[in-house]
């Protein structure tokens, strides 16, 4: 998952930037609601975390023009000014999440996680695979029963490629998809990452390389358990 932090504070930028990384999830910054938009301009991504007080564009300007472009990025706002009369504000810019400062890192997280499930095609939380589950809510991934230690590179290149369902995912898409803005496509880090997750998954292979074309998960399809 993909996320763009609007946020003209360093600090607290930082502190969600860095805490959603430890979760996982890609993530680039801006510190201005210009910024915001250029960012935008030129990436795709799945939930933008909205301060509403940003100079240079303020934050009901940036939310309008993204909902004006029809971009498929989910907005969860952040202010100050947590009344019901500026939810309401919030709302019918276009927001789909609202949340008053402060916060608890823990439903930030939760909020931005329920929002990128709405902005992929609706899969279940749990995802199975060639003896292999995930558990993308708790974060938790195993294999045959055995639990899986893995880094967040890992843990999200491994949930990318089992999205996919037995598609084939490129080196383009799985840096666009992981890692934060400005990595070369042409980094060893996608090949570095996939042979620590391959150890990490044991015996027999489950990853399959496709030169020139990218990455596969095997396996057949079982869904989640329900």
């Amino acid at each position: 998952m993909r996320v763009l932090v609007v946020e003209d504070e360093p600090l607290l930028a930082k502190l969600i930037a860095d805490g959603l990384r430890r979760d996982a999830l890609a993530v680039d910054v801006a510190a201005d609601g210009l910024e915001a938009m250029e960012k935008l301009r030129f990436g795709a991504y799945d939930v933008m975390i909205l301060d509403r007080d940003l100079p240079g564009l303020h934050g009901d300007e940036v939310c309008r023009r993204v909902v004006a472009q029809g971009l498929l990025t989910r907005i969860l706002m952040l202010t100050a000014a947590a009344s019901l009369h500026e939810k309401v504000t919030g709302f019918s810019l276009g927001a789909d999440d609202y949340l008053g400062k402060p916060f608890a890192y823990e439903e930030l997280l939760a909020r931005v996680l329920a929002l990128g499930r709405r902005a992929r095609p609706a899969l279940p939380p749990v995802l199975e695979r060639a003896g292999i589950r995930l558990d993308t809510s708790a974060r938790k991934a195993s294999r045959t029963g055995r639990p899986l230690q893995l880094s967040r590179k890992e843990f999200a290149v491994l949930e990318t490629l089992m999205r996919a369902a037995g598609g084939v995912v490129s080196t383009e898409d799985l840096i666009d998809e992981v890692w934060p803005e400005g990595t070369s496509y042409a980094s060893n880090t996608v090949r570095v990452t996939l042979s620590r997750l391959r150890t990490r998954l044991g015996n027999p292979p489950v990853i399959e390389t496709l030169p020139g074309h990218g990455y596969r998960l095997g396996g057949p399809e079982t869904g989640a358990d329900t």
